[in-house]
């Protein structure tokens, strides 16, 4: 699993993480028992404070992705292949919709992307 951050980007660092091992759950690259690497040796990889990592993981432990146990390291819980796949076809159906009523695509990104 490759993980990046962007110091630039408007998603703090440790939102950054959590999303992309959030991502890598749903899309089933990463399963049930599988291990993330430590705190330090991720952070160490990106170049982050290790706090950073630790609140990204902490934040995946609450939503019930991950499981954190001290001096074992962090494992996944669930895989969601799923999850995604449903996702995929909610947008293959977002964007029939939207062919249907004539919204262009990239209007489409645009709605998407405000719509939080």
């Amino acid at each position: 699993m490759l993980i990046t951050v962007d110091p630039s980007a408007r998603a703090s660092l440790a939102d950054q993480v959590t999303t992309q091992v959030r991502v890598a759950i749903a899309r089933g690259d990463l399963a049930a028992g599988d291990r993330l690497p430590s705190a330090r040796d991720l952070a160490a990889a990106i170049d982050v404070n290790m706090h950073t990592v630790l609140r990204a993981y902490a934040r995946l432990q609450e939503d019930g992705l991950i499981e954190l146990r001290r001096g074992r390291g962090a494992t996944v819980l669930r895989s969601g292949n799923a999850t995604f796949d449903r996702l995929r076809d909610l947008v293959g159906e977002l964007r029939d919709q939207a062919d249907a009523l004539g919204v262009p695509l990239d209007e489409l990104i645009t709605m998407l992307k405000g719509a939080r």
